[in-house]
């Protein structure tokens, strides 16, 4: 018994792809879009506050680490206060993307970040701190990435990639603290 094997090309729903090509108003969100697009934005937008607060927290430690002995954490903290920021320009592009609005409100930044500030003027005391925050937003993103599961491919891969970058941080935070 043979059995004939359908060309690729037949498995995919030409219909559906003219279709997305009508509405060009919703940019990249096509009408196969299967996420729940505003939680996904929502949940953007509270990734993109924790990305700015780190951001501005990597920056403080950097500017106030005193001493001699503390350069290479100094730059340690300004590397990673720079890849934060590519982090909040990467989700913010996303956000707009899904057709939402980067919030870069401060006066509501640091209630809607899921690591918070920290203003510590003590070198180990700030590594701490940023070990902590990179933590809590490694755990935030796994969270994110669980809930959107296969229904955003895009928004998954971008996540992914970000707590990759901030499970580096969390291990270069552990081994300054050694």
């Amino acid at each position: 018994m043979s059995e004939t094997k359908k060309p690729i090309s037949a498995a995919i729903d030409t219909a559906a792809i003219r279709a997305a090509a009508k509405n060009m108003d919703d940019g990249a969100v096509t009408a196969g879009y299967r996420g729940d697009r505003e939680q996904v934005v929502a949940m953007l937008n509270d990734a993109l506050a924790t990305e700015l607060v780190c951001v501005l927290r990597y920056k403080r430690h950097y500017y106030t680490a005193a001493g001699l002995q503390n350069g290479s954490i100094k730059d340690e903290f300004l590397e990673h206060a720079m890849e934060e920021q590519a982090h909040a320009d990467q989700i913010a592009e996303r956000i707009v993307q899904l057709n939402g609005k980067p919030d870069f409100n401060p006066d509501t930044l640091v209630q809607r970040s899921h690591a918070e500030y920290d203003g510590a003027d003590d070198i180990k005391a700030m590594i701490k701190a940023n070990l902590i925050a990179e933590r809590v937003a490694i755990e935030a993103y796994r969270q994110m990435i669980e809930r959107i599961g296969d229904s955003d491919p895009t928004t998954r891969l971008l996540l992914v990639g970000i707590m990759a970058k901030e499970e580096e941080h969390a291990d270069d935070m552990r081994d300054l603290l050694a």
